[in-house]
């Protein structure tokens, strides 16, 4: 596994970058804080995210806490000093900075799996939610805890609602109900869960495995396609869908995974990007 050079990694010390082979794993780094997100750590994630979007020997994002820990959600005494000092349109900007973070991991183009142990409070809920596979402790903490604090969880509702539907939604944001991996998975903020971290860890590497044999181009097409279903008209997304069928099937993966099938061999993404790299 490849540190991330620290040249690279200027201004972004609550994060820890991480590369092996085709993965790229971030490490929130606040463990002394419940990795709580401060407004430099947003930054840094948005940063580090939209330097590998269009980096195809990406493939995988995995997003997990130190100190055991997933997220804590918002940094409150870093935005209790911003509404000291700040008027009503600097806070806004500053509560809006997070949606921007929640938008970006949402459609980043490479796969992203998201790892929850200790707990997912508020906006680490939210997070949990835009992941493409999110894997869970079975004892982890789930609560959208805001309004009990006399605040609305505004930029993650959108994404958890989308996530669990409107009722549940309702439920788990207004009455600030707690919950455990299990039900994280029931609810379908996570897709599995495990009891302990090295059936985690598996569970990941099951999963990894599965991705590595999916052309990179394609799953970031894919996942356009997917988001461009819920912005456009019927009629609309399908010329979007057809226009990224035909940008891929005469392009160099789609040319050579029907090559491949026809031939009956692997295609070379199977095993091409294999090794250490830093980004």
């Amino acid at each position: 596994m490849t540190r991330i050079s620290e040249s690279q990694l200027a201004g972004m010390d609550t994060l820890i970058l991480e590369r092996k082979g085709s993965v790229l794993t971030i490490w929130l780094n606040r463990p002394e804080v419940k990795n709580a997100l401060s407004i430099e750590m947003t930054d840094g994630l948005c940063r580090a995210l939209k330097r590998v979007e269009d980096d195809r020997t990406i493939r995988t994002i995995v997003l997990r806490g130190k100190g055991g820990f997933f997220c804590a959600g918002a940094d409150l005494k870093s935005f209790q000093s911003l509404a000291k000092r700040g008027s009503s349109i600097e806070v806004a900007k500053g509560n809006r900075s997070f949606g921007f973070l929640m938008s970006q991991l949402n459609e980043q183009p490479q796969v992203v799996i998201i790892l929850v142990e200790g707990a997912a409070i508020g906006g680490g809920l939210g997070l949990a939610c835009v992941a493409d596979v999110t894997l869970v402790m079975s004892d982890a903490r789930f609560r959208l805890s805001e309004t009990s604090l006399g605040i609305p969880p505004a930029q993650i509702a959108p994404f958890v609602t989308e996530r669990v539907g409107l009722t549940q939604a309702r439920r788990l944001m207004l009455t600030g109900a707690r919950f455990r991996g299990d039900d994280a998975v029931s609810l379908g903020i996570a897709h599995d869960h495990a009891e302990n971290l090295d059936e985690l860890e598996a569970k990941c590497e099951a999963v990894l495995q599965q991705i590595s044999v999916c052309a990179p181009g394609a799953n970031a097409v894919t996942k356009s396609i997917l988001f461009e279903t819920l912005r456009k008209s019927r009629s609309e997304a399908l010329d979007f869908a057809a226009e990224g069928f035909a940008s891929c099937m005469l392009g160099q993966e789609g040319r050579e995974g029907v090559a491949a099938f026809v031939e009956k061999r692997k295609p070379y993404w199977v095993s091409s990007l294999d090794g250490d790299k830093v980004v």
